[in-house]
């Protein structure tokens, strides 16, 4: 599946650029019997659902047109907003959550815990600094890049 995200990418791309948008991210998935190619896109402000409709149309295009067909089953496109908890995979996107509240699941436990939820309060090129509460009580971790399976911005609802 990753040939169909990269060439997808490729292929979106310009179209972003050219609107002055963020591609966010790209996907290809298989959900019950149905394929879906998802593109997530934002902009300064957020994106709306007229500039989704100009990214859907601009791509569809593209892809009925290309030759081969990259993705020769059927799916379902979609294009939208990364929304307010969107994933962290690029390197930009862990610049701009500096100072913002995120949520990280690691490969392995750190003191049994895999999930943490804080500010993401420093970032460097190999590790980053969270702060994050435990019942009340303020603390501070540093994680090595390499362990973090996945992040992504999330909602503080506990008013820190």
């Amino acid at each position: 599946m990753s040939n169909v995200t990269e060439t997808v990418t490729e292929m979106v791309q310009p179209i972003v650029s050219e609107h002055d948008f963020q591609l966010v991210d790209v996907e290809f998935v298989k959900e019950g019997k149905s394929w879906y190619l998802r593109v997530y896109v934002d902009k300064p402000g957020g994106i709306t659902i007229d500039d989704c409709v100009i990214v859907n149309d601009a791509l569809s295009e593209k892809l009925d047109q290309a030759q081969p067909d990259p993705i020769p089953q059927a799916y379902y496109l979609e294009v939208s907003s990364p929304g307010a908890e969107r994933p962290l995979k690029k390197e930009a996107d862990f610049q701009s959550a500096v100072n913002q509240y995120i949520h990280i699941s690691l490969y392995q436990p750190i003191n049994k815990v895999k999930v943490f939820e804080g500010t993401l309060a420093k970032l460097t090129d190999t590790e980053l600094t969270l702060d994050y509460k435990v019942k009340g009580v303020a603390k501070t971790l540093t994680i090595a890049r390499t362990a973090i399976a996945s992040a992504r911005l999330a909602i503080d609802f506990s008013g820190m």
